[in-house]
């Protein structure tokens, strides 16, 4: 299990998993519209709190329901600026968020947990330094996008044992994004 580095400055950047960790997941659905992104209970004030850790703050999500033509990239886009907007107006911070709408199975580069994502990122904020950055997920997949960058990998959920079944992948479990922040800020 991960060991928490001692102090945290902004040299550390943080990737976060949308569907799960900052919104409710809809269960074999997907959230096609501003009014069906719901905040998790807790997220704006983890946020809050990671916006003074963390020097970058990004988001990266797989949505293949833009590939299935279940949404558009403009009706994303809607989604993610009223993420963001809500995040800013509760005192904290997206420095980007970068979506892979391919479809699973496509073999695609960007579709998690493939590390185009994370190249991308890097490419556009050259400080990112992935051995000192965090993963936060809720699925295997993140984790392993996490592992293959070089980043300590934290799975929200309220079930310890998903650690045992991938203890080369998961460093942390949390049940929840505020429960991190709220270990990371003390």
């Amino acid at each position: 299990m991960l060991t928490l580095p001692h102090k945290f400055d902004k040299n550390w950047s943080l990737f976060l998993d949308r569907d799960g960790v900052i919104n409710h997941r809809l269960i074999d659905d997907y959230v096609k519209s501003p009014s069906d992104f719901k905040f998790l209970p807790g997220v704006l004030n983890a946020l809050e709190i990671f916006n003074q850790i963390f020097g970058k703050i990004i988001v990266v999500t797989n949505q293949q329901g833009v590939g299935k033509g279940l949404m558009t990239e403009y009706e994303l886009q809607l989604i993610h600026q009223k993420m963001i907007n809500q995040i800013k107006n509760n005192n904290g911070r997206i420095d980007n968020v970068y979506f892979c709408p391919d479809l699973k199975g496509s073999g695609s580069l960007f579709r998690k947990p493939n590390i185009g994502m994370g190249l991308k990122a890097k490419k556009e904020f050259k400080e990112i330094n992935f051995k000192k950055s965090f993963m936060i997920g809720d699925s295997v997949s993140d984790m392993g996008f996490g592992k293959k960058l070089g980043m300590k990998t934290v799975f929200i959920s309220n079930n310890p044992n998903k650690a045992i079944l991938h203890p080369k992948l998961i460093d942390f479990i949390s049940p929840s994004l505020l429960d991190f922040a709220m270990l990371i800020k003390s």
